[in-house]
């Protein structure tokens, strides 16, 4: 009877430990790129949910302990918990939000903002959706999961559990964090808004030089063929430098 109570003990605190760290997971996975994708259905991402905490839980456990009394700081634990895995996720999830601003950037610029608009479950061009789509498969098959996992091992030591985050430290992060999302979407669509004014200038001297001539029958179809190809000879190279972008952050989320 004795060994049984210690056995009971144990596993109480075992489960009230996995508990912690699944909240922390199950934040993070609601909003990590692609496995957090509303397209995603619910029991898979409870599933990878579950998974992520066995992978975690083992390193995580090492950084706090259970209280005695958990059900009076299960509140305390159930909001902290929460709120690091939200920040956690969503520094992450701006990284698939700086594509979708390329993707905006990019079609407008070539007049192909209205195609396809609503192709993906959140309404956007199609250049948008297409540099998703090859960003996050991009992102999974360069490991993802793993990244995410040593992530969320690492927040433990930045954001311990337990402990409400400096509000005024995880402010200004955060937008740190906004800040770098916008300027790598201007950054990855600067070859088409600069391909853009560069043709909208000929184009004006070309009608200037010309004024019998119908640019807008001639100017339309060459804009939106230039787009397609400016997409296609850039995307593999946007891409790499979108993926190198996030494994950085995902390695070091504090840094400069």
């Amino acid at each position: 009877m004795q060994a049984a109570e210690q056995l009971i003990g144990f596993s109480q605190s075992t489960l009230w430990s996995g508990f912690i760290v699944f909240l922390r997971v199950g934040a993070v996975m609601a909003v990590l790129p692609a496995f957090g994708e509303q397209s995603v259905p619910v029991r898979v991402k409870l599933g990878v949910t579950v998974a992520f905490t066995f992978i975690v839980a083992p390193a995580a456990l090492t950084t706090f302990e259970v209280p005695d009394q958990m059900l009076t700081g299960l509140p305390i634990f159930v909001t902290t918990e929460v709120i690091a895995g939200l920040a956690i996720g969503l520094s992450v999830r701006l990284f698939v939000l700086a594509l979708q601003i390329t993707g905006t950037i990019a079609a407008q610029s070539t007049s192909l903002s209205q195609i396809f608009g609503g192709a993906g479950v959140d309404p956007q061009p199609a250049m948008g959706y297409i540099l998703v789509v090859a960003g996050l498969a991009l992102a999974v098959m360069t490991g993802l999961h793993v990244r995410a996992a040593e992530l969320i091992v690492l927040s433990y030591d930045i954001m311990p559990a337990g402990e409400f985050p400096d509000a005024r430290m995880l402010s200004v992060w955060g937008v740190q964090r906004v800040a770098h999302a916008f300027a790598l979407a201007f950054t990855l669509a600067a070859p088409f808004f600069i391909a853009s004014l560069i043709y909208n200038v000929a184009l004006g001297v070309i009608n200037r030089a010309m004024p019998q001539l119908m640019v807008a029958f001639v100017g339309a179809p060459a804009i939106t063929a230039g787009g397609l190809i400016l997409l296609m000879l850039s995307a593999p190279v946007l891409l790499k430098l979108w993926v190198e972008s996030m494994n950085a952050f995902m390695a070091n989320p504090v840094g400069v």
